[in-house]
């Protein structure tokens, strides 16, 4: 494996104690800092003061079961309803093989350059700068709107224990869940990752708890005894019929489901974020990519090949949106398994879930203003960091939007937060689109450049065709997720806005920074492959030994 090695050789004084808001010093204003220091921007003259902190088993399990929420574990059962168990099962497999290539070019793109911005910067700086700024503030404002709704469903899982649940009770609940989750990120990335790694292991012992438990009632273990086997396979069927009768129905549920199954891949990207602040990047980042295959394969696509044989589609439960473990497919077939503790159980777990996603959010975006300020994209002000490299200025203009989950409280606004909510559903594809096009381009600098990727740390032998891939699925997708609206009777302005609203929102983005700061397009070969990448030695990390069996079997499971 080859050193990376930037254009000009980094300094480092170790010694140097990093002011208060070091991050918003340049080289101009502090002679102390050295210019070509790797950690100081070489277009804005600032200095990323974020520190790794972050160790290599809190990436993986980050990486293994970070973004998995309530929409996993609670919208599943609206999958089986639109397209039937099989045609749910396809639309997960599809939609995983989308997101695992999108992961795979990533991934090279973030081995290769561990840096503050992650994906966002990658396609600012290897693809165009006015597209870099589009999606980085439309992922930033998709993000902001997320935050609010994970404190809202996490309060609503509460409900399933507190039936009076009045408006003052949620407002608690609400703002209970919402110190807590700031609370982590303002103790600082240790303690965040910390957390991760403990809600990540509740998360991986339901998934695999719910398996073990489905296929035991699938096969007649429950106390009625009854073994249901592959029956709603063949009774209702393994398709369902949405929108139209026929074969086209069945596409259609597929089809439809594909967004469905986006939500809950949805922040899977955002492994690269972290990248900036986790010791050894690029030893752990290569791990945490490979294993990321098996988590797809066991976490979604056999979770709801065994929801898919629980329950028929064509039962009423499974479109009853209660937003607790009620609404779960699983829940509804351990009830009438006979098993009355498990649903109780689900509620818990999945409660952690959702806490945990509203956490890794704001530890998501507020990393993602940060990088966009670093580099000449956002106000100065949101690149303060702390002595301790935390971005406490974009932190705290992230936490200011847990204000809106009170809006859930008046009917109207809270209308218009699920509008909002909405409207930014497809962002997902848009950016998933978009890392594969500045992928290729990556591939082709390092190649005009004289770099084999062979020789870095993690590449893929399939590329350019999972790049290929995503641009083609993701490119349909957008197009035609909206094809609801145009079937006779079925017109609706405000789906219309919703399903192709982004579009519009990215195009004008990226032309009004293209004509504001009339940002130069690169050619292949003076795409910038080495400023502010740092080298191995850099960011090298040896693990201490361990000091006992326990630790030994953590970093045996996890580093």
């Amino acid at each position: 494996m080859s050193t990376i090695t930037p254009a000009s050789p980094s300094v480092y004084d170790e010694d140097k104690i990093l002011p208060v808001g070091a991050a918003t010093t340049t080289v101009d204003e502090d002679p102390g800092f050295v210019k070509d220091d790797v950690r100081v921007d070489v277009h804005t003259n600032l200095y990323d003061g974020v520190q790794r902190k972050m160790e290599q088993r809190h990436m993986q399990m980050i990486a293994l079961a970070g973004t998995l929420g309530t929409g996993l574990f609670l919208g599943s059962g609206k999958t089986i309803a639109h397209g039937g168990p099989v045609g749910s099962l396809l639309a997960f497999v599809l939609t995983g093989s989308i997101a695992y290539s999108m992961l795979v070019c990533v991934g090279e793109m973030a081995v290769y350059a561990p840096i503050s911005g992650g994906y966002i910067h990658y396609i600012e700086r290897w693809l165009n700068p006015s597209v870099g700024f589009a999606v980085g503030w439309q992922v930033c404002f998709q993000y902001c709107l997320f935050l609010p709704s994970e404190v809202i469903a996490a309060s609503i899982l509460i409900s399933y224990w507190d039936t009076s649940f009045t408006i003052p009770h949620q407002a608690g609940y609400m703002i209970a869940l919402a110190f807590g989750a700031a609370a982590i990120n303002f103790l600082g990335v240790r303690w965040f990752g910390e957390s991760e790694f403990f809600f990540a292991f509740i998360k991986i012992a339901l998934v695999i708890g719910l398996i073990i438990a489905g296929i035991v009632v699938d096969l007649g273990g429950g106390p009625n005894h009854d073994r249901i086997g592959f029956r709603y396979w063949k009774d209702p069927g393994a398709f369902a019929e949405y929108h139209f009768a026929g074969d086209l129905g069945k596409f259609l549920g597929f089809f439809t489901n594909l967004l469905q199954a986006a939500g809950s891949f949805a922040g899977i990207e955002s492994i690269a974020v972290a990248a900036a602040e986790v010791k050894n990047p690029r030893v752990a980042l290569t791990k945490a990519i490979k294993r990321l295959f098996w988590r797809i394969t066991i976490f979604y696509i056999l979770l709801i090949f065994v929801v898919g044989l629980l329950v028929p589609y064509n039962d009423s439960s499974l479109l009853q949106s209660t937003g607790t473990a009620a609404s779960s497919p699983f829940v509804i077939a351990f009830q009438r398994a006979g098993i009355k503790a498990l649903p109780s159980i689900i509620n818990a777990a999945v409660l952690t879930s959702a806490f945990s996603a509203g956490s890794s959010l704001m530890y998501s975006v507020s990393r993602m203003l940060y990088g966009l300020s670093l580099r000449g994209y956002a106000p100065r002000i949101l690149a303060r960091t702390t002595k301790k490299g935390l971005p406490i200025v974009s932190l705290s203009f992230v936490t200011l939007f847990y204000a809106l989950s009170f809006m859930t409280l008046s009917k109207g606004a809270s209308t218009v937060l699920n509008w909002l909510s909405n409207l930014n559903a497809l962002i997902g594809y848009i950016t998933w689109g978009t890392i594969a096009i500045t992928y290729l381009r990556f591939k082709k600098g390092l190649a005009a450049q004289g770099i084999d990727r062979k020789s870095l740390h993690y590449w893929n032998r399939l590329q350019p065709w999972p790049a290929y891939w995503v641009i083609f699925w993701s490119s349909i997708i957008i197009i035609f997720n909206g094809w609801e609206v145009f079937t006779k009777g079925s017109w609706n302005p405000s789906d219309f806005v919703i399903a192709y609203i982004t579009i519009p929102v990215f195009s004008v983005l990226i032309l009004g920074y293209w004509i504001v700061k009339r940002p130069r397009h690169l050619k292949i070969d003076e795409l910038d492959m080495y400023s502010n990448i740092p080298t191995d030695e850099e960011v090298s990390y040896e693990e201490p030994p361990p000091k006992n069996w326990g630790v030994k079997v953590v970093n045996f499971l996890f580093t």
